[in-house]
């Protein structure tokens, strides 16, 4: 296999930090060589609280990255959470100017500049301009209209923002950590690099990544973005009401979400027990597994109608429903009950499409951090000119962020 790049993902979730090696072929296949996964300090629905605790984490996973490839990684994608992710779409319209009123990429990044120029709030930073469509001389439903005889182009845009200082204290945490960031992309457009095919896309899809504190959530159509959002919930405030229920603590109601939770209650006999360790008692007590599992099925309802509510606020329809991943949403009986409650075809799905030491990375739960490494890939491939040489110290990257950002601003 010929090698075009070697590139590094981070995923610093609430939870779980997650440190990606990945070779990048000749023909866009993605090899993992190494992985670090180290549970996160220092956050709080995926925004960072304390960076001491967070670099500390970045740094022990890249660190196992690094022992796992033998390879020094210098620089990364890193994946951006937490409820300050927002987004809103524009357009932009300009008139071709070309000697023989054809349009040029000039015309291209004009209109796309017209579009991003929209106001936007000094305390937020721009993450992603993502372009969903052309119309040429009105005419829509254009994805390429590089060479078209025309007199006007208009481009509409989907604008990917977060909060200014979430992401400051982030890119601090990474920097000290030792890393310099090449791309920092929206978890839930990482996550959907990682789950979603392309017909599904351009169908209209949905894509809701169920983390330990926060749900993010991406909603495509005709191949692109239109919404984009973070839901503060996920899969602690499942474990709280666990605990609180049950009188118990956190670590033992996480355990028993896994090992006995589950949403579908017709499947839970009325007289199973389960022994459960009490807070302040060390005999413990015995309570029914159905009383576990009302708590959970409550709880992902709730959810689920906040989801909808989201969902709902955009314009745009879901033929291909919606997609869960991430690692909440591996409980048992999610897949029917979002479909119960969202009206649409749901399914959970982990990522697919990479080689290498995948064992454990085919699971829902790392599908932000192996789409953080597609992510980083389709870029390579969408530069066409550019030609990338791997280096061990992972240098290469870097100077073509800003080559990248030319061409496709």
């Amino acid at each position: 296999m010929e090698r075009e790049a070697v590139l590094v993902g981070v995923d610093v979730g609430t939870t779980k930090v997650c440190a990606l090696i990945g070779e990048v072929s000749r023909d866009g296949r993605l090899t993992i060589m190494g992985h670090g996964t180290v549970p996160a300090s220092g956050l709080k629905k995926g925004v960072v609280v304390n960076i001491d605790q967070t670099v500390r984490s970045i740094a022990d996973a890249v660190e196992r990255a690094e022992r796992l490839s033998g390879w020094k990684i210098d620089r990364a994608f890193v994946g951006v959470g937490g409820q300050h992710v927002e987004s809103l779409n524009s357009t932009g319209q300009v008139a071709v100017t070309g000697h023989h009123r054809e349009v040029t990429r000039e015309d291209v990044n004009r209109a796309i500049e017209v579009a991003r120029a929209v106001s936007i709030p000094s305390n937020r930073e721009v993450l992603h301009v993502e372009r969903r469509g052309f119309k040429v001389d009105g005419q829509e439903g254009v994805k390429d209209p590089l060479g078209m005889s025309a007199l006007r182009l208009e481009v509409e845009v989907h604008i990917v923002t977060a909060s200014a200082t979430a992401v400051q204290n982030l890119s601090k945490c990474v920097a000290q950590a030792g890393v310099k960031i090449d791309e920092l992309v929206a978890n839930s457009l990482a996550s959907a690099e990682a789950v979603l095919t392309d017909t599904e896309k351009e169908l209209g899809v949905g894509v809701a990544d169920i983390g330990a504190g926060t749900i993010d959530l991406a909603l495509f159509s005709d191949g692109s973005p239109f919404h984009t959002a973070v839901l503060p919930i996920g899969g602690n405030n499942v474990t709280n009401d666990v605990a609180i229920g049950l009188k118990t603590s956190l670590p033992v109601a996480e355990e028993l979400k896994i090992r006995h939770g589950s949403c579908r209650l017709a499947d839970i006999p009325e007289d199973e027990d389960i022994s459960v360790s009490v807070l302040g008692d060390d005999a413990g007590r015995t309570v029914g597994r159905l009383e576990v599992c009302r708590i959970i099925e409550a709880r992902m309802r709730e959810t689920f109608e906040l989801l909808r509510i989201e969902m709902r606020s955009a314009p745009g329809m879901l033929p291909a429903g919606i997609i869960l991943t991430g690692g909440a949403s591996q409980l048992a009986g999610v897949a029917e009950l979002g479909r119960e409650v969202l009206e649409m075809p749901v399914r959970i799905a982990g990522p697919s499409g990479i080689d290498g030491l995948v064992d454990t990375l085919l699971t829902p739960a790392y599908s932000t951090s192996v789409g953080l490494l597609q992510w980083g890939a389709t870029t390579l491939g969408s530069t066409e000119p550019l030609r990338y040489e791997s280096v061990p110290a992972l240098g290469a990257l870097g100077r073509f962020r800003d080559a990248i950002r030319s061409i496709f601003p």
